[in-house]
């Protein structure tokens, strides 16, 4: 029996309601017909619910948002730029935030709280934009005073009537779609269908040019050759408007190709569930049908925001394209069939409020994955309606509880707090407006949403905001000068009690003697329960937080085939108990009976199935456990990685239509390719399984890919003899093929002539993307037999560079020796990539500067001669059996990443500090950019509401996604729960 509980409290969790329920000794008691405990602000003190409050928190706006460059600007549909660009008398220093949209957007936001102050109900609203010392940028804060209902309706109204989280987003379309080759213009009706399609869905649209990076070898990391430089569709908006529209490009862009499109409706809970796990049968139906189907967003129905004079998408609507009517009926058959053989299982859960709106402004990505990992749908109330009940369906059990213990794991992410202020001097009270200017302060440097209702505080946020929030309060005169009560409140999964307690709350009754502090038990439900840290001093409380989460476990999780667990644990589990008590972190292997029973599908195999915990005070030590475990693994069977290689999204749809050759490669080297969602329009295909492993089978997936580049030489009698000659077609060309796996095709274009006006002739090299690195070895193999012949070969365009040696190059010149002999400058220019050297430069200029002003398409045809030689080439009948076609000169290096993570610290996000951290008890305070992205882990300040404390790299492992035991904080992208649900063996 837990000593530290609360003994007053036992009478509330032996009710009716114990299990499902987190009472809150500083609640007032709901009647359940009514609304949950929970279902009530965590803001509200034990007062009347006519006692006015003051509630503050930041406005989500992504003021950081920059525009496009201008000079890329080719068009752009009413408005857009005047809305995302700085006028032309604006300094070059001029803040992002000044932008006009974001002006635009703190402006209404001030009208609307002026409208809610001077309407009928008793109820304040105050804007306040600043720019903190601990953030970077500008924060706009709303702060609200009345009657608890008032303050909660009002900010309800304000987060679903303003646009929130503003993003871009970008669709690669190619030129020759949107482009009148014979008025060197922009196709009417796509200008037209552009604008239509910015009012129609409330957002602003840019077409855009190339993006141009230099390149520097032909064969970058991912055995990419270079591609066709695409236009891209830029399209600026809030988060459902922008997703609205991308999709109506997309549908656009078919059309261009001469798709036929159609629909269909279903209910918005069962997109996500008839997709299966990672859309695996939506796929399946793509590839059998060859239709691409788009799914609206599943979170349509959180949002109410919708802009002035636009329409929101039907939330149940599933666009369908293909190539002819009869492809799109039977995709909407299969469709149909598998809702019909779908059987749904159902789960309720209770999560607060706060940490519900919490998860939905920041967390929406991750909420997705999960969603996308286990194949279910997550109902969430909308936004900030103070309901706290979510729910959960699928087609099995296992995947619905899965799903509940991940979403479980994200509210461990978030704190609340509160700071009771007693005994104060009455003389010395602040005024409702010194009220509202502190609560702002406090919100703006910390990110928090803080409440101050009869001297008390009550924060909630993610951890770090929950403790900045305590610092900036700790200094505030007025609450030093009296004394007062602190109380944090930490979410933790219920398997981890123990572990935290200790043996007889032992670690717990140390830390209270150490820190005068008193830590509480409480709050048990289902699945979670929660950390009561309470102290009467700031820097007690500070320090016993800390020592409470240095307590916390932290852990890693991974994947090793069931048959190395014998092996691994040896005679009597000594081999690893010697592992654990040399690093003292607790080790859990459980087998596929555990995960389910034997026979299930491929994904539930390869899930993590070892977890490694330890405090996270030893956290440093999880990394050499599993070292030392997967160093009695065969190297074939190794860690789990993945690797993300580019393909031009519209040529996913013939990939999959190659499906039986695709699950054939996947057996073959133990791997998974997954292909991103058709409404992404993403160009990334994701490869991961054994790391030894996944290196060959993305050489055997790109020996499927067709690439192209043109070599353009400047034409000469003698040239033109010898590529018309015997020794050329019959010899050179054959062993170009043999030894480098490359095919070269002579053409001739009248359009492409010399910086003098003579004629050339282009030299087409076909490959596939494996054999990219071959491409230049191919050419300098062809220039030296032009060299033996006597032939003076002129590159026009296309020369691909050569890399530099080594870091010494530059010093070479330096040294008088004919043995280091200097490379001469090659002037390069490939179409296959962006453009190099001198000649972007030069490109841009001569184009960019024609074509900067939206609508200014009369110089185009310039444009057009310049990337005439970029076009791709359907696949003949050499990329027809491209798989067995793999190069063994150009594989890549298939070394160990194991060092990948060698830097890496396992405990990732807490705010915990390890003994070799700092000496202070918390560390700086770092911010994340918000941006939602899980690639984004570069210490910066914080701009807007996201993701705030990024501690470490993130391990690239699909199959090692859950690394934090606890549930993991700001910055994690793991769930904190195992992947085995059952009883682990050892």
């Amino acid at each position: 029996m837990n000593k530290l509980a609360n003994m007053r409290h036992w009478s509330e969790r032996m009710g009716p309601g114990f299990g499902m329920s987190r009472p809150n000794m500083n609640m007032t008691a709901i009647t359940p017909q009514h609304k949950p405990v929970h279902g009530s602000s965590p803001i509200l003190s034990p007062t009347s619910a006519e006692t006015p409050i003051h509630y503050s928190f930041n406005v989500p706006f992504a003021s950081d948002l920059a525009g496009p460059n201008v000079e890329d600007i080719l068009y752009a549909t009413s408005g857009a730029v005047e809305r995302w660009t700085h006028p032309a008398d604006a300094p070059d220093d001029v803040p992002i935030y000044e932008l006009p949209v974001h002006a635009q957007n703190v402006t209404n936001l001030r009208k609307l709280c002026k409208d809610l102050t001077g309407g009928p109900l008793p109820i304040e609203a105050y804007v306040k934009s600043s720019e903190p010392k601990r953030v970077k940028g500008q924060v706009t804060n709303v702060c609200l005073s009345g009657s608890p209902e008032l303050v909660h309706k009002s900010r309800e109204t304000i987060l679903n009537d303003t646009p929130l989280a503003l993003r871009c987003t970008v669709v690669d379309v190619d030129g020759d779609l949107v482009i009148d080759t014979a008025q060197t213009a922009l196709k009417s009706h796509v200008v037209e269908h552009l604008d239509q399609i910015a009012a129609f869905c409330g957002v602003d649209v840019f077409l855009l040019g190339p993006k141009f990076a230099s390149l520097i070898d032909g064969q970058n990391s991912n055995g990419d050759a270079g591609r066709d430089q695409r236009w891209r569709v830029a399209i600026y908006g809030d988060m459902e408007s922008a997703e609205h529209a991308k999709t109506r490009v997309l549908i656009f862009i078919d059309r261009l190709l001469g798709r036929v499109v159609d629909g269909t409706i279903l209910e918005l809970s069962l997109h996500t569930v008839v997709c299966g796990r990672s859309r695996k049968n939506i796929k399946l139906i793509e590839s059998t049908t060859n239709t691409a189907i788009y799914f609206p967003p599943p979170f349509s129905q959180v949002y109410r925001y919708c802009p002035i004079g636009a329409q929101r998408r039907n939330p149940e609507e599933i666009f369908i394209t293909g190539d002819t009517p009869q492809n799109i009926a039977l995709a909407k058959q299969k469709i149909h069939e598998l809702v019909t053989r779908t059987r749904i299982f159902m789960k309720d859960a209770i999560v607060s409020a706060a940490k519900i709106d919490s998860i939905l402004l920041s967390r929406l990505d991750k909420v997705r994955k999960i969603m996308e990992t286990n194949g279910t749908f997550i109902q969430f109330p909308a936004l900030a309606s103070q309901r706290s009940m979510i729910r959960i369906q699928g087609v099995e059990g296992l995947h619905v509880e899965r799903t509940v213990r991940d979403i479980m794991s994200l509210t461990g992410q978030f704190y609340s707090a509160s700071w009771w202020i007693q005994q104060a001097d009455t003389s010395r009270l602040p005024s409702p407006n010194d009220i509202r200017n502190m609560l702002s302060d406090i919100c703006a440097n910390s990110d928090a949403d803080v409440a101050f209702d009869k001297l008390t505080f009550t924060i909630t946020g993610s951890d770090d905001a929950v403790k900045a929030a305590l610092m900036v309060i700790s200094e505030i005169r007025f609450v030093t000068r009296s004394q007062y009560q602190i109380r944090v409140k930490i979410e933790l999964a219920n398997e981890h009690k123990e572990f935290v307690s200790g043996k007889k709350n032992g670690k717990i009754n140390k830390i209270m003697g150490q820190s005068s502090v008193q830590i509480i038990f409480d709050g048990f439900n289902e699945y979670n329960f929660n950390i009561d840290v309470c102290g009467a001093n700031y820097e007690a409380m500070k320090t016993g937080l800390m020592l409470v989460e240095q307590e916390m476990p932290a852990s890693i999780s991974f994947h090793v085939p069931d048959q190395y667990h014998k092996r691994i644990i040896g005679i009597g589990g000594q081999h690893i108990q010697r592992i654990m008590k040399k690093h003292s972190v607790f080790v859990k292997f459980s087998n596929a009976m555990d995960r389910g029973g034997v026979g299930r599908e491929d994904d539930d195999i390869k899930v993590d199935n070892v977890i490694c915990r330890t405090p996270a005070r030893n956290a440093q030590n999880l990394e050499l456990v599993k070292s030392e475990i997967l160093d009695m693994v065969d190297r074939v069977d190794s860690e789990f990685t993945s690797q993300t290689v580019n393909v031009d999204r519209l040529y996913h749809r013939q990939l999959i239509a190659r499906l039986n050759q695709l699950e054939e490669l996947e057996k073959k080297w133990n791997c998974k390719i997954i292909f991103p969602s058709t409404e992404t329009a993403s160009d990334d295909v994701t490869i991961s399984g054994p790391e030894w492993q996944v290196p060959h089978c993305v050489d055997e997936f790109l020996g499927m890919v067709p690439d192209n580049h043109d070599l353009v030489l400047a034409s000469t009698p003698e040239l033109i003899k010898f590529l018309e000659s015997a020794q050329f077609t019959k010899d050179l060309v054959p062993k170009l093929k043999a030894q480098y796996v490359v095919e070269v095709h002579v053409k001739e274009d009248e359009n492409e002539l010399t910086e003098d006006g003579k004629p050339t002739v282009t030299l087409l090299w076909t490959f596939t993307r494996n054999n990219a690195g071959g491409v230049r070895d191919a050419i300098d193999f062809l220039n030296s037999n032009l060299a033996a012949a006597g032939i003076e070969a002129t590159t026009v365009k296309g020369a691909i560079p050569r890399p530099k040696s080594d870091s010494f190059e530059e010093s070479l010149q330096y040294f008088d020796s004919k043995l280091l002999q200097h490379a001469p400058p090659v002037s390069t220019d490939s179409p296959t990539k962006a453009s190099f050297s001198e000649d972007v430069a030069r490109e841009r200029s001569t184009i960019f500067d024609k074509l900067r002003k939206p609508g200014s398409m009369s110089s185009i045809s310039s444009f057009l001669d310049r990337r005439k030689n970029s076009s791709h080439s359907p696949a003949g009948s050499f990329f027809k059996n491209g798989s067995s076609n793999v190069s063994k000169s150009s594989l890549i290096s298939i070394e160990s990443t194991r060092s990948f993570n060698a830097d890496r610290n396992p405990w990732n996000d807490s705010g915990v500090n390890l003994p070799d951290d700092d000496t202070t008890p918390w560390p700086t305070r770092h911010f994340g950019n918000g941006s939602g992205s899980s690639s984004d882990h570069k210490t910066s300040q914080l701009q807007h509401p996201g993701d705030a404390t990024p501690k470490h790299t993130i391990r690239a492992s699909i199959d090692s996604g859950r690394d934090s035991g606890r549930p993991s904080t700001s910055h994690s992208t793991n769930s904190g729960y195992p992947g085995p649900i059952g009883p682990p063996r050892s």
